[in-house]
């Protein structure tokens, strides 16, 4: 009876140590050390190859060979270097990555990343990166970025990108910005930018500027720019073609040729080459069509046909 037990066991421990390494298994659950392709337990390797499945705990000493495949879920780590096709769980290594998506909890101390998504908690000693998307919280020394989408919260210390919009909050110690849309809280130690839209609260060391429509607060050290321009801007200089709300400039604000302006600025030199409601308050005020009020040392209007030119105030519905 004993043996006939012994056997029941080894049966299979033995029909499963041929699959490019040594597995201790009944099934699928046990020990594996070197290449087996699917293991629910504790799985040893120097370079993965032919991985398909392994649910606990995975450990490489270097990357996997090009074309990085299977699934690990659980605790990966690299001593110094992991990766998968896809790792659900706790990655732990030197540098960390998967060919497709990186979700869980991911530390690389020189920097982790996914071909494709990442998603949960990332920490990279120099970056966090993924070729699509990049969701929750993504801090890399140097910087964090994606190839399309950064949703949550990132930060590098030269700067956060995406290819194609931010949402959240990314803070980047040169730069943040988007290909295409910023929303939420932008923060750049030299600029904040977007080939599109900004939305929400922008600052920038230097300056603040999209392609676009800018929408909120935007704070720029020597600048703030917009082709629209709504919200609170602050800045040495501010200018749009359609530019509405307060408007802090203190060296000049410019509405380009055939704008519009619609709120309240406060600048050395208010310039306002389109139209003009509101009032502007500076030492030099000039607007192309005025329809509000005027106030400084010299104040022109050039719709109006009686004293377009005036001190102190100049006014016209």
């Amino acid at each position: 009876m004993v043996l006939l037990v012994v056997a029941a066991l080894l049966a299979p421990l033995q029909a499963q140590a041929q699959n490019g390494g040594l597995k201790l298994a009944i099934g699928d659950v046990g020990i594996g050390i070197g290449d087996v392709r699917r293991l629910d337990g504790v799985r040893l390797n120097i370079r993965d190859q032919n991985l398909e499945r392994v649910r606990g705990l995975n450990v490489t000493l270097w990357a996997p060979r090009k074309g990085a495949r299977g699934l690990v879920q659980g605790l990966a780590i690299g001593a110094p270097l992991t990766g998968a096709g896809t790792i659900s769980g706790l990655t732990v290594g030197v540098g960390t990555g998967a060919e497709h998506d990186l979700s869980g909890f991911a530390v690389g101390v020189l920097g982790l990343g996914a071909g494709e998504n990442l998603s949960g908690i990332a920490l990279g000693g120099l970056g966090v990166g993924a070729g699509k998307s990049v969701r929750g919280i993504a801090l890399g020394g140097i910087g964090a970025g994606s190839g399309e989408d950064l949703d949550g919260l990132s930060a590098g210390v030269i700067g956060v990108g995406a290819g194609r919009s931010v949402r959240g909050i990314v803070i980047g110690g040169i730069g943040a910005g988007a290909g295409e849309r910023v929303t939420g809280l932008a923060i750049g130690g030299v600029g904040v930018g977007a080939g599109s839209d900004i939305s929400g609260i922008a600052i920038g060391g230097i300056g603040v500027g999209c392609g676009g429509h800018l929408t909120g607060l935007a704070i720029g050290g020597l600048g703030v720019g917009a082709p629209q321009l709504t919200g609170a801007a602050v800045g040495l200089f501010a200018g749009g073609r359609e530019v509405t709300g307060l408007m802090i400039a203190p060296l000049h604000l410019k509405v380009d040729d055939g704008g519009a302006f619609s709120g309240l600025s406060l600048s050395a030199f208010n310039r306002i080459d389109g139209t003009q409601h509101g009032a502007t308050i500076g030492i030099l005020n000039i607007a192309r069509e005025l329809h509000g009020v005027q106030i400084g040392v010299l104040n022109i209007a050039y719709n109006k046909t009686t004293l377009p030119i005036l001190p102190l105030v100049n006014f016209s519905r």
